[in-house]
């Protein structure tokens, strides 16, 4: 069923918001709104995330026959990268294209509200959704493995908050601009791509000169070593060129996402 037939009535609907309502109590509303979409779900989520941690960290670890300290630290300081990407790229473009399949979706465009306010609600609940798994993967490599981090605080929040919302802003443009069942077909692409693909847990030395070349500009790299630089600043940097490369793709699925929200069809 296409969006602009679409004719299901949202099981829970926002409360009314007048045109003149101030932006932040707009926002509020979407924000509580798009919490109770989630709804029971969320602690799911949440448990799903931390075995994903686990099963990166561990069960990857009994892929290297005697892990040294650095390979150990190497995998785990990038499974955090590789969770904030399941979110982003799996779990948003699912939640929107079944938001697109029972009308939800077209139902929140008909709204009297800034339309890059839909966008920023469902961003801001998939950013506090994502970033506990950072903890959960630094827990569970410590106790795995018991090395030292070296935190660099503010290098890690920014690097945290900007991944996580990259991923959710390119996954948010996935979703609006495939059909539904496309866009759930390319995400689970997607997730064997970064997982096994992607330098990520492993160096990027690994991988061949072009296929090198061809993650200099993709965002899973720069967005693996800014974390890393960010979790163990002792052992790795943190380039400026990594977070051009993420602002970019940043900016890239908030103009389509944004575009696709004002759209009239």
């Amino acid at each position: 069923m296409s969006e602009s037939t679409a004719v299901a009535t949202p099981s829970r609907v926002p409360a009314g918001v007048p045109p003149r309502t101030g932006l932040w109590t707009t926002y509020g509303t979407l924000l509580r709104w798009t919490l109770a979409q989630i709804g029971a779900v969320l602690p799911l989520i949440i448990v799903v995330q931390a075995l994903l941690a686990a099963g990166v960290i561990i069960g990857f670890g009994f892929l290297i026959p005697d892990i040294d300290t650095a390979a150990a630290r190497f995998l785990s300081t990038g499974a955090p990268t590789v969770l904030l990407m399941v979110i982003g790229l799996v779990m948003v473009p699912q939640g929107v294209a079944q938001s697109r399949t029972n009308g939800t979706f077209t139902y929140l465009r008909t709204l009297p509200v800034p339309r890059p306010l839909l966008l920023l609600s469902e961003l801001t609940v998939w950013m506090l959704v994502a970033l506990p798994s950072i903890l959960v993967a630094v827990v569970v490599a410590w106790l795995r493995y018991d090395f030292a981090y070296s935190f660099d605080w503010p290098l890690l929040v920014a690097a945290s908050v900007l991944i996580a919302v990259m991923a959710a802003a390119v996954g948010y443009a996935i979703a609006v601009l495939l059909p539904p069942l496309l866009a759930q077909l390319v995400t689970q692409v997607l997730v064997f791509f970064v997982m096994l693909f992607s330098p990520i847990t492993f160096p990027a030395t690994q991988l061949p000169g072009w296929f090198q070349t061809v993650h200099d500009v993709l965002p899973f790299r720069p967005s693996a070593d800014l974390l890393r630089a960010g979790l163990v600043s002792q052992n790795y940097g943190a380039s400026w060129r990594d977070f051009a490369v993420l602002l970019a793709w940043c900016a890239l699925g908030l103009v389509i996402s944004v575009r696709a929200l004002v759209r009239r069809d």
